[in-house]
């Protein structure tokens, strides 16, 4: 596994950490719940593609 994914999930998280933060100053709660979604599932889409990248591996390393 690449640690280039590592950095682009840690990006992720501080971006949308920092958004969190400041919309939750300016009382915008509901787009606070949207953004941390929006992230979590920007890094799940991430994360499967390596999965699939994974499960193809074994498929070949197995002979299947």
């Amino acid at each position: 596994m690449d640690m280039d994914i590592i950095f682009k999930i840690a990006g992720i998280g501080i971006v949308i950490s920092i958004l969190n933060i400041i919309l939750a100053k300016a009382g915008r709660d509901e787009y606070v719940m949207l953004t941390t979604l929006a992230g979590i599932i920007i890094v799940v889409i991430m994360v499967m593609d390596q999965v699939k990248e994974l499960f193809s591996a074994l498929e070949n390393l197995f002979g299947l």
